[in-house]
């Protein structure tokens, strides 16, 4: 089946590129995603869907709770990299950028973010490589206007990749 998927139509595809970030037991972490959309209005529900092997990941599930701070179009790819390139496992994202603390505690990365949010994870659903989780927003903030950074513009404006746990990462292949 996978002979008769054309990468290039799954590039049509919009998307955003995110920072989604948590903290559990002292322990802060991010990573970069483009996996996220809004479910609902009334509550205001969110799905972002990460790779199960993340750093992350295991802290968003032993939290229940995650920021999403959504990133500006001029945000420098050496930033993107800090948080899309690196494991948090061993390197702390948080050491060399600016960000803030929400009232439940958790960072949310305000350098190159146009906006931030506070949710807490309703469900958890695995799909193959990745955790899909369903989150109910708490807080909402704009940070400042702006452009925000689409994946499509990563790719061809920043020239960036995506890493190998990354969904898109398919995407390397067609450039």
């Amino acid at each position: 089946m996978d002979s008769i998927i054309d990468p290039r139509a799954l590039f049509t595809l919009n998307y955003g590129v995110y920072i989604v970030s948590t903290e559990y037991q002292g322990r802060k972490n991010g990573q970069i995603i483009n996996a996220l959309m809004q479910l609902t209005a009334d509550p205001i529900c969110m799905a972002a869907c990460l790779h199960r092997d993340n750093f992350t990941t295991e802290l968003v599930e032993k939290s229940g709770r995650f920021t999403v701070s959504v990133l500006e179009e001029s945000v420098p790819l050496q930033f993107i990299g800090q948080f899309g390139f690196r494991c948090g496992r061993d390197f702390d994202k948080f050491s060399a950028c600016a960000f803030e603390t929400g009232e439940d505690g958790l960072p949310f990365v305000t350098e190159h973010a146009l906006a931030c949010m506070e949710l807490e994870v309703i469900s958890v659903q695995e799909i193959f490589t990745h955790k899909l989780f369903t989150a109910r927003v708490l807080s909402a903030k704009v940070l400042k206007e702006g452009v925000p950074l689409t994946y499509a513009n990563y790719h061809f404006i920043k020239k960036g990749k995506s890493p190998a746990n990354a969904p898109t990462a398919v995407f390397n292949k067609i450039k």
